[in-house]
C-alpha cells in the first residue's frame, strides 16, 4: 500500500456531463481512501461541482487563453510540476492530455480505458449489450493504483438551505419540486419541444416545476414556457452554477436527455429520469446510481439502427425525432409514480 498523504492528479477536462461523472467517484474514493489527496485538474466554471468534497482541490485550465496550444500546455505542466505528484490519472485520455503529460514531471501516470473498440461494436450493431459504465471506467483507473471503490453504497451532501433570493424561483411552497432540462448538445437527442410542452404543462398542475437551459436560443424557449404555464419558472441565465447546484439539491425528481444536467443531478444524490433518442444507456453514460427503468428509451422497433453513435453526434436525419416515440403520458407517469412511491417509503 502506497504511503499516506499522497497527491494524485485528476485529469478531466472536457464536457459539463464528464466533469459530474467524476465527482460520485472521487467522493467515494476520498470517502474510502482518506490518506489521498487529490487535485483536479478541470475548467474554472466546474469548481463548483467540487465543494463539498473532502481532501479535493481544483486546479484551473483556461483552455482557450493562457493554456492554449502546446505553448500553453508547456506553461500549464510548469504550474503543475510545483505541486510534486505522487501519480497522474488521466480520466480523460485524448491528445491534448496526452500532451500535456510530456510536460509533467511525474514517475507514474495512469488513463482510462474508454472502451473505444467495445462502443464501436455497439454502435455498428455487432453487440448489444450493457457496456462498463463511465463511473465504474473512472474507478478501474484507481483501482489500477491499488485503491479499490466501491460504488454501490454511495453518500451525497445534503440538500442545500435557500436564500431568499433563490426562493424566490419557487412559486408555490407547498409543492414538490421538479427540474426539467430539454436540451442537448444534439437534435438526435432531444425530446421534441411540442411534447415536452405537453409534459411541462401536465405536471405543473400538481407541482413545482424548474427549467434548466443556457444561451439566448435556450432562454427564450425556457421563457416562453415559464409564461405558458402555472408553478413553472426558468432558471435559464439567471444564476451562477454554484446557486443552480443548490437549487438542484431541492428537486425531487430531474428529468433531463442524455446531458449534462443529468450527471450533474445525479451526483447530488437526486431522482433522475431521462429520455434517451439517438443514444442508449447501453454505451455507459446512464446517470449515476439510478434505476434502470429510470431511463425512457426510443422505440427501437421503429428505429432499429439506435444507438446511431455514442454522443449523438451522427444519425439518419429520419432518425432525428426518434425520442418523440416516448409519449408524453409515459415520461409523465414515470415522474408520477417516483413521486407517489416516495410518498409510500417510511
Amino acid at each position: 500500500m502506497p504511503k499516506q498523504q499522497k497527491n494524485i492528479l485528476v485529469i478531466r477536462l472536457s464536457a459539463m456531463g464528464d466533469v459530474a461523472m467524476t465527482v460520485p467517484v472521487l467522493r467515494a474514493l476520498t470517502q474510502q481512501h482518506p490518506e489521498l489527496r487529490i487535485t483536479v485538474l478541470t475548467r474554472a466554471f466546474f469548481k463548483p461541482f467540487f465543494r463539498d468534497l473532502e481532501h479535493v482541490e481544483v486546479f484551473s485550465a483556461d483552455l482557450k487563453g493562457e493554456h492554449k496550444g502546446v505553448f500553453g500546455l508547456y506553461k500549464l505542466g510548469r504550474a503543475l510540476n510545483k505541486k510534486r505528484f505522487y501519480v497522474v490519472a488521466d480520466l480523460h485520455n485524448v491528445l491534448r492530455s496526452k500532451v500535456l503529460k510530456k510536460f509533467i514531471k511525474c514517475k507514474r501516470f495512469i488513463s482510462i480505458d474508454k472502451g473505444r473498440k467495445e462502443k464501436r461494436l455497439l454502435t455498428s450493431k455487432k453487440v448489444y449489450k450493457q457496456l462498463k459504465t463511465t463511473h465504474r471506467r473512472y474507478a478501474d483507473v484507481f483501482g489500477g493504483l491499488g485503491y479499490k471503490i466501491d460504488l454501490n453504497t454511495p453518500r451525497f451532501p445534503k440538500k442545500a438551505i435557500l436564500n431568499s433570493e433563490l426562493k424566490k424561483y419557487i412559486q408555490n411552497p407547498s409543492k414538490k419540486i421538479i427540474g426539467i432540462a430539454p436540451f442537448a448538445a444534439h437534435e438526435g437527442k432531444m425530446y421534441p419541444l411540442s411534447q415536452m410542452k405537453l409534459v411541462v404543462e401536465k405536471l405543473s398542475k400538481d407541482y413545482n416545476i424548474i427549467l434548466f437551459g443556457g444561451g439566448k436560443y435556450e432562454s427564450e424557449i425556457l421563457d416562453d414556457f415559464q409564461n405558458k404555464f402555472e408553478n413553472t419558472t426558468s432558471l435559464a441565465g439567471k444564476l451562477s452554477l454554484d446557486e443552480e447546484l443548490d437549487v438542484i439539491s431541492n428537486l425531487e425528481v430531474m428529468l433531463s436527455m442524455d446531458s449534462g444536467n443529468a450527471h450533474v443531478a445525479a451526483m447530488l444524490g437526486i431522482k433522475v429520469v431521462t429520455i434517451w433518442g439517438v443514444t442508449h444507456p447501453f454505451a455507459g453514460f446512464a446517470p449515476f446510481n439510478q434505476p434502470e427503468d429510470y431511463a425512457l428509451l426510443a422505440n427501437r422497433a421503429q428505429y432499429p439502427l439506435i444507438p446511431t453513435s455514442v454522443y449523438g453526434n451522427k444519425y439518419p436525419e429520419t432518425y432525428k425525432e426518434a425520442a418523440g416515440s416516448v409519449s408524453p403520458e409515459q415520461v409523465v407517469e414515470k415522474i408520477v409514480s417516483i413521486l407517489s412511491n416516495d410518498l409510500l417509503t417510511p
